[in-house]
């Protein structure tokens, strides 16, 4: 295992993944431990605008064009990723897997073409784990509700979460030992103990 691996946390909203990709980042500031934190859609410049367009509770993209814009933000942090690779940490809060849970078992797209499009981007990079955090779907909905701002991927169906959380299981079933699933229905701090464990393990 590479020393300055590059670490996913994957989940459906409201699992709590961008709370412990900070509380790691926060770790790894602590201990001057180089490191680059990247979100997707978002991450670069272009990415953000990408970002903003997708997230836009007044946009209205089909399937195809949501899966397109999501691909061209990762075009624009393949970049970033490629010149940090091997040389820092990198996190990133959601990634390849995101795009095969949502737009291919939420939405339907085809498969092997997302698969085609996500491989020339990664090309030779590999991510070298995984943290999928799920969680209860009642409470994935009580969490949504105390948000101040819902955006337009936050006011899907709840069949629409359940689709992509059982698309991230199977994801995670065919390659389980780089995977580790957090359930977030349980205390946070012993979730947050879980993953910082396995993080120094990585490093």
């Amino acid at each position: 295992m590479s020393k300055k691996p590059i670490i996913v946390f994957e989940g459906i909203e409201g699992t709590g993944k961008s709370y412990h990709i900070k509380k790691i980042a926060n770790y790894l500031t602590r201990k001057k431990i180089k490191f680059i934190k990247i979100r997707e859609p978002g991450g670069s410049t272009n990415s953000e605008k990408i970002r903003n367009l997708i997230l836009d509770n007044k946009s209205t993209f089909n399937k195809e064009t949501d899966l397109l814009l999501y691909l061209s933000a990762r075009s624009e942090n393949m970049e970033i990723i490629k010149q940090n690779a091997g040389k820092k940490i990198i996190l990133i809060d959601r990634f390849s897997d995101s795009t095969i849970a949502y737009q291919h078992y939420g939405m339907g797209v085809n498969l092997k073409f997302i698969q085609n499009i996500n491989n020339h981007l990664l090309r030779n990079i590999k991510i070298d784990f995984t943290f999928l955090n799920t969680v209860n779907l009642s409470n994935m909905k009580k969490r949504l509700r105390l948000r101040k701002k819902l955006n337009r991927y936050d006011k899907f169906d709840i069949k629409f979460y359940e689709k992509v959380q059982n698309g991230f299981i199977k994801i995670l079933k065919k390659n389980p030992k780089k995977y580790i699933k957090i359930n977030s229905n349980l205390d946070i701090d012993l979730n947050e103990s879980i993953i910082l464990n396995k993080i120094n393990d990585l490093i």
